[in-house]
């Protein structure tokens, strides 16, 4: 099953309720966080719902990698060393990790003191529209493997 990496792009000022509750179902709490979520029936709709709000692709393993290394906290706000995956897990580096975790053969959640959310800085060079869609040049939406780049702006 492939790994969704969700960003929330907009903040919920004026949002409609449901729309804060998907966010929040999600984890999304804060504008420029990141989750890696499955790619199930519940989660699209989720994310359809909070479509004015978030982008959302696959993750590859290389830009997940990235994001443990980079933004990777555990709890006490810690940054994540291959030392602490190996002795948590038994998987030897973070790299393995990241190939685990995006060929469904590991979990971040089974690793009980990784944080879920990657607080992200914003975009390098920017957002192009925090209001239109991805397939209408904006940042909104659905957007395949292109989240890729836009995450390694951002970490």
């Amino acid at each position: 099953m492939p790994k969704l990496a969700v960003v929330r792009v907009r903040g919920g000022v004026d949002a409609r309720g449901e729309v804060i509750e998907a966010l929040r179902m999600l984890g999304l709490t804060r504008v420029n966080h990141c989750v890696l979520l499955d790619d199930t029936p519940s989660i699209r709709g989720m994310l359809q719902k909070a479509k004015d709000y978030v982008t959302w692709g696959e993750i590859d393993a290389e830009t997940l990698e990235l994001l443990l290394r980079k933004r990777g906290l555990t709890e006490g706000n810690r940054r994540l060393t291959d030392e602490m995956v190996k002795s948590a897990s038994g998987i030897p580096s973070i790299s393995e990790l990241a190939r685990a975790v995006v060929e469904g053969k590991a979990d971040l959640r089974s690793i009980k003191f990784i944080k879920r959310i990657f607080r992200l800085h914003p975009p390098r060079k920017g957002y192009k529209s925090v209001k239109r869609p991805y397939r209408d040049f904006g940042d909104l939406g659905y957007r395949g493997s292109a989240i890729n780049e836009l995450l390694k702006r951002m970490a």
